[in-house]
């Protein structure tokens, strides 16, 4: 009698090399200023998210098309789940833009990054696993570092409860956007699922601007440019990349990257607090990193040919 094959365990990344962390990085670095240009932009909040996409779509629906993809091939259950994420991503600009305007650049990019938590958490679930010493530890650490980053700010103004709360909703949203990209990207190469989600997050986000009266038009276009390419452009796909070659975890925390570059910004720009406090959290949260990027972590596949499509989950 055949027995099936338990799920296999193999390390990963298995494509995830330092030029591959430097962009896990970088993309980290460059969405960390999209709170920054949300500030600046003179639009209302979620309507700068309808920006964001609307401005970005072209140059990734080309760069899609040059690559030679075309989506006649998608079957519709990756149709199906790159609406859904698509919804939820744009569940996660208005909830984060939103909340940007009621709180700090380092609260906003800190809060609306809990899938730090989430994303590690999901990919231990789906991979039926329990983290090892080693990846709980730091989890801990990264934690703590957040807790430190965020703790001086919020004292200053306690008003900034509700923008964190908008900001932990982005989070959550945001969570259920990368597990479902994660999916798409077993099977699709990152720029056309970076490009489709995109295209199909400009309606969502039009219409939760619209049902909150916001200004739709701008005077000004530079931020709102800056805006699409920096966070969208460059940020999303470099985070949509790394979904095919960095597990949950190491991804989780390298969301951490985006405090720390918010809470600099905030401070060079705004006169945002930025103390010991601040800055030994940014030390906790690069300790976590190199545990987690010097120890790769295991996770399991159904089967080879899964490995083999650069899927991380």
């Amino acid at each position: 009698m055949h027995r099936p094959a338990a799920p296999r365990i193999s390390a990963a990344p298995q494509t995830g090399g330092a030029l591959a962390f430097a962009a896990l990085i970088g993309g980290n670095v460059a969405l960390a200023f999209g709170p920054w240009l949300v500030r600046l932009a003179d639009t209302g909040p979620v309507a700068a998210a309808f920006w964001r996409l609307t401005l970005a779509a072209p140059m990734l629906v080309a760069l899609s098309l040059r690559s030679g993809w075309r989506p006649a091939a998608w079957s519709s259950r990756l149709w199906l789940m790159t609406a859904l994420g698509a919804a939820c991503f744009a569940g996660d600009l208005a909830s984060w833009h939103l909340g940007i305007l009621r709180t700090t650049l380092a609260n906003a990019s800190l809060f609306g990054n809990s899938t730090t938590l989430l994303f590690p958490i999901y990919g231990f679930i789906a991979a039926r696993m329990l983290p090892t010493r080693m990846q709980a530890g730091a989890l801990l650490l990264a934690f703590v570092g957040a807790l430190l980053l965020m703790g001086q700010s919020y004292r200053l103004d306690p008003s900034h409860l509700g923008g964190d709360l908008l900001c932990i909703f982005a989070g959550l949203f945001y969570t259920v956007y990368l597990a479902l990209m994660a999916r798409v990207r077993e099977t699709t190469p990152p720029m056309p699922a970076l490009a489709l989600s995109t295209v199909m997050s400009i309606a969502p986000a039009l219409l939760f601007a619209l049902a909150l009266g916001e200004r739709i038009l701008p005077q000004h276009w530079g931020p709102l440019a800056g805006l699409a390419f920096v966070s969208q452009i460059l940020g999303q796909s470099l985070m949509i990349l790394s979904l095919g070659r960095f597990s949950p975890l190491v991804i989780g925390l390298a969301l951490l990257v985006q405090p720390i570059v918010g809470a600099t910004v905030g401070w060079l720009w705004y006169g945002e607090a930025l103390g010991p406090a601040d800055i030994v959290g940014a030390v906790l949260v690069a300790i976590a990193l190199v545990m987690v990027r010097e120890r790769r972590t295991p996770v399991a596949t159904d089967s080879a040919n899964h490995q083999n499509t650069g899927g991380d989950l």
